[in-house]
């Protein structure tokens, strides 16, 4: 971060300081804007969005904590008085910018914010303003008290507010299809609504084992013997006859079950499947 200017007159300074930050998210939108980014690309990440999409699991406040400046993304109640980078948006919050900005200068003591933690995520309960001037001085760290919640999904993955269809989508897939350890992990689509048809998919597959059985098996069950029976073999089929290509496996699966019920309207898997995919595909 580029450190701010120190002429020796600090109310100076912390005026320079606030029309500085002003300019830049100014710039930056209009950067935005010329690269037709997603409007939400500048946007605060908020809590309680990200908390739903991922699946609350419980919190635990863990102290005082000394925690990078760019791992602040978002904010509990969703002010839009800063953006992403906590650059103000308006003049609105210039005079207590300012105050706090000059107090910092001086070697005032700044009190710590407070922030929830989301895997290495943080989120602003209180400290806006603190976060905004920190970045201004071009500080790289701040003093938090932190509490952390866990969540039932990793929120790896997450950096604007539209990651977070395809996290909450995931979770309602995982509520059906209840997978675990690698097989939750490997399966992987770029398209929310794709889990949804994947869900709906391995429900008929375990609706129809059920019936082959004659007897009822619960969701965990369906899922694990859906993932060991149905899509291993048939993604080492896929592989062994390059048809995945640039997809996720799980994208590839997809594709190639619904084109084998189009095309052959069976729900086995042969020689005879495969080659009619392949041929599909040319």
């Amino acid at each position: 971060m580029t450190p701010a200017r120190d002429t020796g007159f600090p109310r100076a300074d912390a005026e320079h300081d606030f029309l500085r930050a002003r300019r830049r998210q100014v710039l930056s939108r209009l950067a935005n804007w010329l690269r037709r980014e997603p409007d939400d690309v500048n946007i605060m990440l908020p809590f309680d969005e990200v908390v739903d999409a991922l699946g609350y699991a419980g919190e635990r406040r863990i102290g005082r904590r000394v925690i990078p400046l760019n791992s602040i993304v978002g904010s509990v109640d969703r002010g839009r008085d800063f953006d992403r980078r906590f650059r103000p948006t308006s003049g609105r919050v210039r005079e207590r910018w300012e105050r706090l900005a000059l107090a910092a200068r001086r070697g005032e003591h700044i009190p710590p914010i407070e922030v929830y933690r989301v895997g290495d995520l943080h989120f602003v309960i209180d400290g806006h303003h603190r976060v905004s001037v920190a970045y201004a001085l071009g500080l790289e760290t701040i003093e938090a008290s932190v509490t952390e919640v866990h969540t039932k999904l990793d929120p790896k993955g997450i950096r604007y507010r539209g990651d977070l269809i395809v996290k909450d989508y995931r979770r309602l897939f995982l509520s059906r299809v209840p997978l675990t350890g690698e097989a939750r992990a490997a399966i992987v689509v770029s398209d929310p609504w794709d889990y949804a048809h994947l869900g709906e998919h391995v429900e008929a597959w375990g609706f129809r084992l059920m019936q082959a059985e004659g007897k009822f098996l619960d969701r965990a069950t369906i899922a694990r013997r859906w993932y060991d029976e149905e899509y291993l073999p048939v993604v080492e089929m896929m592989r062994q006859a390059e048809l995945i290509g640039d997809r996720t496996e799980a994208e590839a699966y997809m594709w190639v079950a619904g084109e084998r019920y189009r095309l052959i309207r069976q729900h086995r898997w042969d020689d005879e499947v495969i080659e009619a995919l392949r041929a599909r595909r040319r």
